[in-house]
């Protein structure tokens, strides 16, 4: 093996220990790493190894990981620090399909990436799941297709408000929304979450909204959580927010478009003992990033759509690794960026309601 990529297993190692697995037997259980197990895939010749592993045939997984009965449930596919884990992307999904096994790591020490088979595409991780976190992260079955069959229209969050929109003449619905709060999406909301329900279907899981202040970033994203919840495709939401002022206003809008629709919000400071209650929870990124709180108290799969507010700040820096720790659809939220501006009119923007924009969003994947 050479030494770089011998750099990579030390860090892998410990990593892997960090999350309870075990390469000897101890006091917590007997082990569960088998270390450069033998594949069906591929014969193995003993004059071929030579000193990196990396050259070896087709035939050895790196780490096979194993559940309390000693079956497989997971490997992790090993590269020096130098190469792009994903580069392993096909021989791991051989190996993982030669040993029966969904649940597949890449890591080169530095980066990683989490990859169910039965589930889309690899996602990166700040850390390995434990045995526990593995057997949760299978339990949860999104089925993207059941997003196909809802459609987002202007009335998609007024029919959550009040039940009896439906039924209304247009005075009694314009009066529902003078007087009693009720939302119709915009227009370019309804293309924005039609865009993201597109993208979704084909396969992508990370999404950027630019949205001017003013466009109505937070009502969009009660839509898109509704489009998540009804579809099964999220059993509950992270909003993160970086400022108390925005975690309040956030529980405050998203508890009045979604509560009568049976989608419970809580601020989870308010809420730490029975957070899990609700479909959705709003939190400050400071919350979850003080003392390492979102590793020690959440599992990845606690939630399973990340929506982060004001996102060039609450997932930049050292916060970014919250955001990629939870699996499932990420989704970030931000003022569009002046450079998106250069082209508009500035005496328009000023005179006019940014809501009356005609492109005032851009989808990312």
């Amino acid at each position: 093996m050479s030494s770089k990529e011998a750099k990579a297993r030390i860090k892998i190692d410990f990593l892997l220990a960090q999350s309870g697995w075990r390469f000897f037997d101890s006091p917590n259980g007997k082990a569960n790493i088998s270390l450069e197990h033998r594949t069906k895939k591929g014969k193995f010749a003993n004059d071929k190894m030579g000193n990196d592993l990396e050259q070896a045939p087709d035939g050895f997984i790196d780490y096979l990981l194993l559940n309390e009965q000693s079956r497989p449930v997971a490997l992790v596919e090993a590269k020096r620090e130098s190469i792009d884990p994903l580069t392993a992307k096909d021989q791991a999904r051989a190996y993982a399909r030669g040993q029966n096994i969904r649940h597949i790591f890449l890591s080169n020490g530095n980066v990683h990436y989490y990859w169910d088979l039965e589930q889309g595409n690899p996602t990166v991780i700040s850390r390995f799941f434990s045995l526990k976190q593995l057997g949760e992260a299978g339990r949860w079955q999104p089925d993207p297709e059941k997003m196909r069959e809802i459609a987002v229209t202007t009335e998609y969050i007024a029919l959550s408000q009040d039940a009896l929109w439906p039924g209304y003449s247009q005075a009694e619905r314009n009066d529902a929304v003078v007087n009693k709060g009720v939302r119709l999406l915009r227009g370019y909301q309804v293309e924005a979450a039609k865009a993201l329900q597109k993208e979704y279907l084909l396969g992508k899981r990370r999404f950027l909204y630019e949205m001017a202040t003013g466009t109505g970033k937070t009502l969009l994203s009660a839509a898109i959580i509704k489009l998540f919840i009804r579809s099964g495709n999220a059993d509950r939401v992270l909003f993160l927010v970086d400022r108390i002022e925005l975690e309040n206003q956030a529980y405050k809008n998203l508890t009045a478009y979604l509560a009568k629709d049976a989608i419970t919000s809580v601020v989870y400071k308010r809420n730490r003992d029975n957070w899990h209650d609700a479909q959705v929870v709003i939190t400050t990124i400071q919350s979850f990033s003080t003392d390492n709180r979102y590793l020690k108290l959440f599992s990845p799969n606690d939630f399973q759509l990340v929506i982060s507010d004001e996102a060039h700040r609450t997932i930049g820096g050292n916060n970014r690794v919250i955001f990629d720790y939870f699996l499932g659809a990420k989704l970030g939220l931000t003022a569009t960026p002046k450079d998106y501006l250069k082209g508009v009119d500035q005496n328009e923007m000023r005179s006019n309601d940014p809501r009356q924009q005609t492109s005032p969003w851009s989808a990312v994947s």
